[in-house]
């Protein structure tokens, strides 16, 4: 005979599974995250490594430009983000947004690498790439959705 306890207690037994699980899979996509930022800052620190001489970190050194399509109506890229990063991550982001009647400008500064702004995908892509050297030409990476 199957009692109400029972049922209960298989029933918080299976939530506690999903939820232990959920928690594992939780975990893994955080550990995956944080590789990623350990392998860019690795990247980083041995382009640093590799200078010789004196280097003045505040002299902008990383480049990067990042072309994309801002509009529906313009296409062939003529949008862009450039980021002009100096060694110590400090600089600025400038990003035009061009459609057929108008441009938009605009200049972000940044600091450590991060923007002081809240920085646009487009943006991030830009420091991002030019922290890592990757510029000064950068090409869209295509995403699932």
């Amino acid at each position: 005979m199957i009692t109400l306890g029972h049922v209960l207690g298989t029933l918080i037994a299976l939530i506690g599974g999903l939820a232990g699980m959920t928690g594992v899979v939780i975990g893994l996509l955080a550990l995956r995250s944080a590789r990623s930022a350990v392998e860019e800052c690795l990247a980083m620190l041995g382009r640093q490594c590799v200078l010789d001489g004196v280097v003045d970190v505040k002299a902008i050194r990383d480049v990067a430009v990042f072309r994309y399509d801002a509009l529906a109506e313009m296409t062939g890229r003529l949008s862009f983000s450039v980021a002009m990063i100096n060694g110590l991550g400090d600089g600025i982001v400038l990003t035009s947004i061009n459609g057929r009647t108008e441009t938009r400008t605009y200049v972000r500064p940044v600091r450590g690498g991060r923007g002081i702004q809240q920085l646009s995908p487009e943006e991030e892509q830009a420091v991002r790439a030019a922290r890592l050297g990757i510029g000064p030409d950068v090409v869209p990476q295509r995403h699932a959705r």
